[in-house]
């Protein structure tokens, strides 16, 4: 027993296999490409006004609300305490989704939802803090490809349930409650982390580069646990001084935090990169959270056949195909980045552009799975052009922040567009709104 215990604390393969079979579980959800259907129909008979301008955007809200807390919360605990979190929260938002009922109801499904999301850092965050950097890229594309399959597993067999079996979309919310909850129960088999990025360092002090290759020497030590010391040895000064105001630390690595910021967004390519990166990805959240509204506008649910989890099945494909052709291209992107951009950028307007005018549900479908290619295409160049010269710890930092920056322009988009207490748009108009933010972000 102990020899296996030694393992499991020294081996990567252990924590990598359970932190991917958690990310198989909690994305393979196949009632999501179906969730418009389900709210709408006879299970939960909720209106398309009432879905689009008072249930949806709860998450945006609370997604937004705990975005910030969780990241510093989930470095401070150490990961594995947010993992089981976000479980819970999986497993509260589909009881919530199969019992309960009304506008009311399926606010708080948003609000958990939120959660889930807000805490999906934790997931990636996890593996680098129990394995030695030589792995990193190895865990890094186990732990992404494992989602990307876990989503198109979900989504074909979806479709093949509802299509062939004649499922019904409540049984499909079933079966993705099992699969979460299994995600859950992985999560207590991790092996609790010892150090984290900010907070939990092992080093009292560490060199980091930063853009354009700046370097700041930053002290972002941190005492390690008291029952982790070896017994009868004298603490030094200065982890004595940090056990004796833990506040002080905090507060220093907060103020550290700050700096770097104010040092990566001080390179005028990472902070044009990182203007595209918060535009385009608060475009793109908008279109993915609500073309399922737009889908059943163009062809009701109730009077057409349903194709969302094909149609999200071939779109993660592509979407992940055109990821790693990146990889294989041979250019410059220095010299030709902002042409791509500028480009793909048009291209992905034009496909809302088309599914805005377009009253052709295959059409639509069309031009959801070019946007989708498009834009994951885009990202994976402007994630290359942003980490290249920064160390992980500003490459977390810097990315956890445009994607903040993203969640704040969404949320404006969301208030005055999409909320009844605002303009309340119909879902044909909102999508001519995302195409504008979209074109914004590529010129």
């Amino acid at each position: 027993m102990d020899w296996w215990k030694g393992v499991i604390g020294r081996s990567w393969i252990y924590p990598t296999l359970i932190i991917c079979t958690n990310g198989f579980f909690s994305t393979m959800r196949p009632s999501e490409p179906f969730l418009i259907p389900y709210l709408t129909g006879p299970d939960k008979n909720l209106t398309i006004e009432e879905v689009t301008n008072q249930i949806f955007p709860v998450w945006t809200y609370s997604y937004l609300a705990l975005l910030v807390p969780v990241f510093l919360i989930t470095d401070y605990v150490r990961y594995k305490p947010v993992l089981l979190l976000q479980g819970i929260s999986f497993i509260i938002t589909w009881l919530l989704l199969l019992f309960a009922h009304g506008v009311a109801a399926m606010q708080v499904v948003e609000f958990f939802y939120g959660m889930v999301t807000a805490t999906e850092v934790a997931y990636y965050a996890y593996i680098y803090s129990v394995v030695s950097t030589e792995h990193y890229q190895r865990v890094t594309s186990y732990c992404r490809s494992i989602t990307l399959a876990a989503a198109t597993v979900a989504a074909v067999l979806g479709q093949l349930l509802v299509s062939l079996a004649d499922v019904s979309y409540f049984h499909l919310n079933a079966i993705t409650l099992a699969s979460v909850s299994l995600a859950f129960l992985c999560s207590f088999l991790l092996p609790m982390p010892q150090k984290s990025m900010f907070f939990h360092r092992k080093g009292v002090s560490e060199t980091l580069p930063g853009p354009d290759k700046v370097v700041a020497t930053v002290d972002l030590s941190c005492q390690e646990d008291q029952g982790s010391a070896p017994a009868g040895r004298g603490p030094t000064p200065e982890p004595q001084a940090d056990h004796a105001k833990p506040q002080n630390h905090m507060l220093r690595v907060l103020v550290q935090l700050g700096k770097d910021l104010r040092d990566c967004y001080s390179s005028r390519k990472l902070l044009y990169w990182s203007l595209w990166w918060a535009l385009a990805t608060a475009g793109f959240n908008q279109i993915v959270n609500y073309i399922q509204v737009l889908w059943d506008f163009k062809a009701p649910s109730h009077s057409s056949a349903v194709y969302n989890g094909a149609v999200e099945a071939i779109a993660t494909f592509l979407g992940s195909a055109t990821s790693m052709a990146v990889g294989y291209v041979k250019v410059n992107w220095d010299l030709s980045g902002e042409l791509a951009l500028g480009i793909f950028s048009a291209m992905d307007a034009g496909t809302l552009f088309l599914m805005h005018f377009t009253d052709n549900i295959w059409a639509c479908y069309a031009g959801y799975l070019a946007f989708k290619a498009c834009y994951m295409l885009l990202i994976t160049i402007a994630t290359f052009q942003i980490a290249v010269n920064l160390s992980m710890e500003r490459y977390a930092l810097m990315f956890g922040f445009n994607n903040f920056v993203a969640l704040v322009i969404q949320t404006i988009i969301t208030v005055v567009v999409v909320d009844s207490r605002g303009l309340g748009l119909d879902i044909s108009t909102q999508n001519f709104q995302h195409w504008y933010t979209s074109i914004k972000g590529g010129y």
